[in-house]
């Protein structure tokens, strides 16, 4: 993958959006109660590995409010950023080496020790 894209300023930005929100949504479900609605603890140890979980006070309608507005913005840019103009530019065969590098746009490149 050794050719660059010139890449626009709002696919960046979208795709840099798309990536916060992403990972805002992970840390928000890791924080949550296991369950949207409450549930009671239970634990089965007759499958092939052992499965506990505790009491889930479950989601608050705040708590439920805020995910659906986040997995709604990552829809939102994950449409942006996949029926963005500038494909339609590129040729079939640099389609897919362009959304890799799109994806990674943004990232700090490894700087070899000196």
């Amino acid at each position: 993958m050794a050719e660059t894209f010139d890449f626009p300023s709002d696919l960046l930005s979208g795709q840099e959006e798309l990536h916060q929100v992403r990972a805002e949504l992970l840390a928000l479900l890791k924080r949550l109660p296991w369950s949207v609605e409450p549930l009671d603890g239970f634990s089965d140890d007759h499958g092939w590995r052992k499965v506990e979980r505790p009491a889930s006070p479950g989601w608050t309608p705040d708590e439920q409010a805020e995910v659906e507005k986040l997995r709604q913005r990552e829809r939102e840019l994950a449409v942006f950023v996949t029926c963005h103009r500038f494909w339609s530019e590129v040729a079939p065969t640099e389609k897919v080496d362009a959304r890799m590098s799109v994806k990674h746009a943004g990232e700090p490149k490894d700087h070899p020790s000196p």
